[in-house]
């Protein structure tokens, strides 16, 4: 039970309490199972709009209700608010690094921008809280439960603990997950219909097309998109005519790794040479089907992709019209039947 001083010392009023804090920073204020959200705070004459003006660092709170207080920017570093009732909260930009929330019922909380770093969260409920822009590095998630939860760029490290997330609603069968972003984007996939039909078909259509976009080459690019749309494929063009740089690699390397096949046209290839370095050693997963002009000589480096399976040889061509004529025995048909081949049998990628 919280020390009947040290409650009534915050009844007195945010600066009569951060006065008491300068004057005894070596006591450990004790509000722990004190009442302390919105309704309460009204009912002994102190606003929970000024809640967060209160210095509240090393506190212990543990089993508070601070329901539907504002937190929002407090400083509550090192604080124990284990099993604490923190739903509807605004904890927005607070401090909480190394603070204990063990068990706390952060239900529909508002988390975002906060200071989560080295903290505690083992086992507390996250159902709708925000968790957006929230420093979590080094922070301890482990079984909690994050159904509904929103966390877009979160600040993570290798030190945070992710393990056992549960995604699920209570009182349904547990979906449990070991990352929260991706366990997020588990449960929208699992209930949301569209979401589950736009993966199917960047699993089952996306091409991705490589090449030059010159003024020679892009009218071949556009024809083989054109093509495959009528192939009820989704292709995807890339422009290789600028210079590469980490960003055009990580691009393109995204990209690929969404696609079912990978039609590089080689012609005059520059930048895109430098691309395929990326993508064919590292995506044994993704068949790549070079093609060329007849009236050209294939790269040096390509001796070093021979014996890769899901490196295709090289379809030579003449026209674009020819191009276009073998498109489907000549670049489609060997690359679906490849797809198959490493999907099915991945010893043989």
């Amino acid at each position: 039970m919280a020390n009947p001083d040290h409650l009534n010392m915050l009844r007195q009023g945010v600066d009569a309490w951060n006065a008491w804090r300068d004057r005894e920073p070596s006591i450990t204020p004790d509000l722990s199972g004190a009442h302390l959200g919105e309704a309460d705070l009204a009912m002994a004459n102190l606003s929970a709009e000024d809640l967060h003006e209160a210095v509240l660092s090393d506190a212990n709170l543990s089993g508070a209700d601070l329901a539907g207080a504002n937190l929002s920017g407090a400083h509550l570093g090192e604080a124990d608010l284990s099993v604490a009732k923190l739903s509807k909260v605004d904890l927005g930009e607070a401090v909480l690094i190394d603070a204990d929330l063990s068990g706390a019922n952060l239900a529909g909380a508002n988390l975002s921008g906060a200071s989560l770093s080295y903290a505690h969260l083992s086992g507390a409920y996250l159902g709708y809280a925000s968790l957006v822009n929230a420093d979590i590095t080094d922070a301890d998630l482990t079984g909690c439960r994050i159904y509904g939860v929103s966390a877009w760029n979160v600040k993570l490290s290798g030190g945070t603990k992710q393990y056992d997330l549960v995604i699920t609603p209570e009182n349904v069968p547990e979906i449990k997950g070991d990352n929260i972003e991706v366990a997020q984007f588990i449960y929208l996939i699992l209930n949301n219909q569209k979401v589950r039909e736009v993966i199917d078909t960047i699993t089952s259509k996306v091409v991705l097309i490589l090449g030059r976009f010159t003024d020679e080459r892009k009218p071949v690019l556009d024809a083989l998109r054109d093509e495959l749309r009528k192939r009820n494929y989704l292709p995807i063009l890339f422009d290789f005519d600028k210079p590469a740089s980490r960003t055009t690699v990580e691009t393109i390397t995204l990209l690929a790794r969404m696609a079912r096949f990978v039609i590089a046209d080689i012609s005059d290839a520059k930048s895109v040479l430098q691309e395929l370095q990326a993508i064919v050693p590292e995506l044994p997963s993704v068949p790549v089907q070079p093609v060329i002009m007849a009236s050209q000589e294939e790269p040096g480096m390509f001796d070093f992709y021979r014996h890769l399976p899901w490196f295709l040889p090289v379809h030579r061509y003449d026209t674009p019209a020819q191009l276009l004529a073998e498109l489907g025995d000549r670049v489609i048909n060997p690359s679906e039947t490849k797809v198959l081949e490493v999907r099915s049998n991945p010893s043989a990628r």
